[in-house]
């Protein structure tokens, strides 16, 4: 099967990278609700164990950085193929960790490795027909989002039946799986760099340079994803708390919860040349701060709790799927640096989003964490308000 430009790409393929993004992409958050157990195995504090979600998050932010371009000037199969063979030994790595600093090690390892899906992304957009573009990166993405949101539910389900290292082993197997099924089903994709690996990165600084859009695009969605993690990387601390008292499996339920942002990834991908990128951006930044300020006022009720976790969902997806079409629509034939440029300032916003909240409950407890991801959305509005992309 030979894949064209803007032709059309088949569904098997589309659904095989929508699932298979979403399998991938849950290495990063299977650690959200397990941080009570993994800090009482090894006796370390709230900040310290709040370390290995950010030390993911940084890991995948280098991935985008240095491993994602490799797809405009390599084979992408090739590229797969390594990062998931990886993945498997970082995976099994944590599972088997006798201490802390191995945990850490290998879960930036695991980040770094965890990329695959923002192969996927570009691969969607590139070979889909003009019209159906949105709708199709929507879709990816949508898995992506499903495989977040599931990642969540079975590793707070997992750690409460078997411990936290048993989901780890799990997802080694899993991605054993993907390997397969991806080197079966993904057809051969032929480079679109000629070059180095210098040149190709010295062209990101070039495509940053030349399109002002790409940065407004990146920064905005980047903060909004800080304000996201926020609330995500100190829930299990929040829950274990009174009046809840939660374990894992419910912290890994209330990942449910974001289902709806999922579902809305598709809507928005499909009207975002309708309605325009800034307004779906003052859509999601507003949803946000909702959701905050609802997480402030009420925050010791289950009700509430689920309640902003949709909202938030909802809200920053509107903000990531319409600058994520937008930007694929500056350089096509640039189009995995172009996601590189995206996604490392996406997951940059993350690790601060997660290392400020961490900070933040270590001085403030719930509302520190509230005033981060306020100001953090607050600065992604700014970028829409003062600027004409």
């Amino acid at each position: 099967m030979v894949l064209k430009e803007n032709a059309g790409i088949p569904a098997s393929v589309l659904w095989t990278l929508a699932i298979v993004a979403g399998i991938s992409v849950a290495n990063l958050y299977y650690n959200q609700p397990l941080l009570n157990m993994i800090k009482a195995d090894f006796g370390t504090s709230e900040f310290q164990t709040n370390m290995v979600a950010m030390y993911a998050q940084i890991g995948y932010a280098v991935g985008l950085l240095f491993i994602i371009p490799l797809g405009d000037l390599y084979h992408r199969k090739r590229i797969i193929e390594v990062n998931f063979s990886l993945l498997v030994l970082s995976l099994l790595s944590i599972a088997v960790a006798p201490s802390f600093y191995l945990v850490l090690i290998a879960s930036f390892v695991t980040g770094v490795c965890s990329v695959v899906p923002q192969i996927f992304i570009p691969i969607a957009a590139q070979f889909s027909t003009p019209e159906r573009k949105g709708r199709n990166v929507g879709m990816v993405v949508s898995g992506l989002l499903t495989g977040i949101l599931a990642s969540r539910v079975i590793s707070g389900l997992v750690g409460d039946l078997w411990g936290w290292r048993a989901m780890y082993y799990i997802a080694a197997a899993a991605m054993v799986i993907c390997f397969f099924v991806v080197m079966r089903v993904l057809p051969d994709i032929a480079p679109t760099f000629k070059g180095s690996y210098g040149g190709l990165m010295k062209s990101i600084f070039s495509l940053i340079r030349e399109y002002p859009q790409l940065r407004v695009y990146a920064g905005r969605a980047g903060l909004a994803f800080g304000s996201f993690l926020s609330l995500w990387a100190c829930l299990a601390f929040k829950m274990s708390l009174p009046p809840f008292n939660a374990g894992s499996d419910v912290v890994g339920l209330l990942g449910l919860c974001g289902i709806a942002g999922a579902l809305s990834a598709s809507f928005v991908g499909r009207y975002v040349k309708t309605l325009g990128v800034k307004r779906f951006n003052y859509l999601g930044c507003a949803l946000m701060l909702l959701a905050w300020l609802l997480l402030f006022f009420v925050p010791d009720a289950y009700w509430s709790i689920i309640a902003g976790i949709i909202i938030i969902d909802i809200g920053m997806q509107c903000i990531q799927i319409s600058n994520q079409t937008s930007m694929f629509e500056v350089s096509q034939k640039a189009a995995n640096r172009v996601n590189t440029i995206f996604m490392t300032t996406y997951f940059v916003g993350g690790s601060l989003g997660t290392f400020l909240s961490g900070l933040a409950w270590t001085w403030g407890l719930w509302p520190g964490v509230v005033c981060v991801g306020i100001l953090l959305i607050l600065g992604s509005l700014c970028l829409t308000c003062f600027t004409r992309h």
